[in-house]
């Protein structure tokens, strides 16, 4: 490998780790996520979402704002399927995962 081939190939790998993979889904952009500990009592309980993401390549460590948003990105995918509007976190993010409760804090319109 010549030495333009390599030095593609780390700046490549040092680039990586701030790299978001994860794309808002169709529907998640309407769905909040309130903070750890928000009083949610108000709301109706619709399950829990367990979400988990990268947090290293190889030896490498991803930014941890990154791996949290990209949690909190796939954790407001789910929610739709719950019929969840809002989603909290359960506890802080662990070796690139996540748990999550889910909520629908606005009343569905009546037909």
């Amino acid at each position: 490998m010549n030495a333009t081939r390599r030095a593609q190939a780390w700046l490549l790998v040092a680039l990586l780790p701030g790299c978001t993979f994860v794309k808002m889904a169709p529907g998640a952009e309407k769905v909040q996520v309130a903070k750890l500990g928000a009083d949610l009592s108000t709301c109706q309980a619709r399950g829990e979402i367990e979400v988990s993401v990268k947090d290293r390549l190889g030896p490498y460590s991803r930014d941890p704002l990154r791996v949290r948003d990209e949690l909190e990105t796939l954790a407001r995918n789910e929610a739709p399927s719950l019929q969840a509007d809002t989603v909290q976190p359960k506890a802080e993010p662990a070796d690139g995962a996540q748990r999550f409760l889910a909520f629908r804090c606005t009343a569905k319109p009546s037909t």
